[in-house]
């Protein structure tokens, strides 16, 4: 029986996670900021959200890769919607 209801927590969660990136890539197309820049820096905002949703549902400690990477990753974010524009 414990096996049935962690097969229904699971669908639940998959189901909610992507009503909610359905939701977020509704929203982007009503943000001032240019839609391909935006998308392309949630992406990169989706990874490090998808390493910590790891951690949390999957119990999986990330490890300093993880940390690198998710650190490059948001770097690349602050550069593509911070960066001075003509």
């Amino acid at each position: 029986m414990k096996s049935r209801g962690r097969a229904v927590r699971q669908i639940a969660l998959g189901v909610t996670g992507g009503l909610m990136l359905a939701l977020f890539g509704v929203v982007l197309t009503f943000l001032p900021a240019h839609f391909g820049r935006t998308y392309a820096a949630y992406g990169g905002v989706f990874v490090v959200l998808s390493v910590l949703w790891g951690w949390q549902v999957d119990g999986r400690t990330p490890d300093l890769p993880d940390g690198i990477g998710a650190a490059i990753v948001m770097a690349g974010v602050g550069v593509m919607m911070l960066w001075p524009r003509a």
